[in-house]
């Protein structure tokens, strides 16, 4: 028989006895005070992730006289009135408690991990980088001198071993020089440069395998290093950016800085010069040079950005697979044959003078040759020829067309007025050849006629001395000066 209403249990006989549920109720409710700890007197954390909906509460039959200790159940049971998706709780803070019985309890939160920096970079080791040689650079304020990044290239030319650093590449010119573009070159035409030109965007590797060869170069040679002009006879203003042809002379050209560096494991030369085109035009020149090895390196007009680059090619190289073309390193080098050998002095024509293409009578030029040097010249060869201008005729070849003849004794004789695309403007014949020995001098006439095809502009005109060229080989010019002509119409 079930009685409708349960007996009571545990009572002692004075008070009413706890049901069973009661005392379910009573052990949850313990149960659940024992959990409570200071951790739970932080304030909730806000969310960190979507909030889900809680689930629905379903409504349960409870006796009327139990409906405060449920209510209290359930009010204890939730301590924080919304669940987080899949987020754990933060760590427990560290709860410090002021004397004072009234202040706020202080927590401390936990510091999070710093993250640790990681070094990505690539590229070649520290001990690779560029040697300083106390030679001052292209500029005063060159600011980039780190080095490329990612790996360089070996490349080995006529058994000389170099590296290409990152991004540069290699374009061979002639069978004894190779030129290493920076990757500042020029990509497209449109900038009226090209690869084979080098300068200023590359640097010149150039190596010579026979004495011969060495011998009849006309650059770089070791009297290129001697020079005390410098580069103030050659006929370009490489200027990054804008390399061009001058139409007048070098505004200044310092006096050359000279060093003796450590090259491939040898005392090695290098001489630095800086020349002014004309104001705000400037660049730098360098050599450096191996002269028992014949092997040169130089550039003109790189960017201080690539110093780093060239510097690194110069430290890499490698001459224990050249053999050297019968120079002995320890014996003094013999008196040079050079540029500077040979004075070159006109007159006749006013530096910036102006010709008419309307005047009849041509300009007379009278080029003295004076040797300079301490080197007897048993025949020399006079060249005089026009470099091509603003107002050159471009078609096909840029040429100038007018008139230039030499005096051989009582004749004229008709020699080239540019040079065109070939050798032939050098081959000035046997009877044009005269000795020279060291302090003598010797005169040239000639005179020319400028064409109407030739347009307004500064002409240059180009005076040389040379040893006889008889067509093959190369061309030795030992002295050379170069005059301006202002042709209008």
């Amino acid at each position: 028989m079930t009685d409708k209403f349960p007996r009571r249990i545990g009572g002692d006989g004075d008070g009413p006895a706890e049901t069973p549920t009661e005392r379910l109720l009573r052990e949850a409710m313990g149960a659940r005070a024992a959990l409570v700890t200071a951790n739970s007197l932080r304030p909730a954390a806000p969310p960190k992730s979507r909030i889900r909906r809680l689930r629905p509460v379903y409504a349960v039959t409870v006796p009327l006289g139990l409906a405060a200790a449920m209510a209290l159940g359930v009010l204890t049971f939730h301590g924080e009135p919304v669940a987080h998706d899949q987020t754990p709780p933060p760590p427990a803070a560290s709860l410090t408690t002021s004397p004072s019985p009234t202040a706020e309890p202080t927590v401390t939160p936990t510091p999070s991990a710093t993250p640790t920096a990681t070094d990505t970079t690539t590229g070649e080791p520290e001990t690779d980088l560029p040697l300083a040689d106390g030679t001052p650079s292209s500029s005063a304020s060159a600011t980039n001198t780190a080095p490329p990044v990612g790996p360089a290239t070996s490349y080995s030319f006529r058994g000389v071993k170099f590296k290409v650093p990152a991004g540069w590449k290699t374009v061979p010119l002639d069978a004894s020089t190779v030129c290493v573009l920076s990757p500042g070159a020029p990509t497209d035409s449109s900038s009226n440069w090209s690869q084979d030109e080098c300068e200023p965007y590359g640097v010149y590797v150039t190596v010579y395998n026979t004495p011969d060869e060495s011998a009849h170069a006309i650059w770089p040679t070791m009297g290129d290093m001697a020079s005390s002009s410098g580069w103030s006879h050659q006929p370009s203003c490489p200027i990054w950016g804008h390399p061009y042809i001058p139409t007048g002379p070098y505004s200044s050209v310092s006096p050359a800085v000279r060093t003796r560096p450590t090259i491939a494991g040898k005392t090695g030369d290098k001489t630095q010069w800086k020349a002014t085109c004309k104001p705000g035009d400037s660049f730098t020149s360098q050599m450096w040079a191996l002269s028992s090895d014949q092997v040169y390196v130089a550039a003109s007009g790189l960017k201080d950005d690539y110093q780093a680059g060239l510097q690194a090619i110069v430290n890499s190289l490698d001459v224990s697979g050249h053999k050297a073309p019968g120079v002995a390193s320890e014996a003094p080098d013999p008196p040079a044959v050079n540029r500077d050998t040979v004075a070159v002095t006109y007159s006749g024509i006013l530096p910036g003078g102006m010709v008419s293409v309307k005047d009849p009578l041509p300009v007379s030029i009278v080029v003295t040759y004076r040797n300079t040097g301490t080197v007897n010249l048993p025949a020399v060869q006079p060249l005089v020829f026009t470099d091509p201008y603003p107002g050159t005729p471009n078609s096909p070849i840029p040429m100038n067309v007018g008139t230039l003849e030499r005096q051989d004794g009582g004749t004229w004789t008709k020699v080239s007025m540019s040079p065109g695309s070939g050798m032939d403007y050098a081959t000035a014949g046997k009877a044009a050849a005269f000795p020279l020995a060291p302090g003598a001098s010797h005169t040239v006439m000639y005179r020319m006629s400028v064409d109407p095809a030739d347009g307004p502009g500064i002409m240059p005109i180009r005076m040389q001395a040379t040893l006889p060229y008889d067509g093959s080989g190369s061309l030795t010019v030992i002295g050379e000066k170069i005059a301006f002509e202002n042709i209008v119409r």
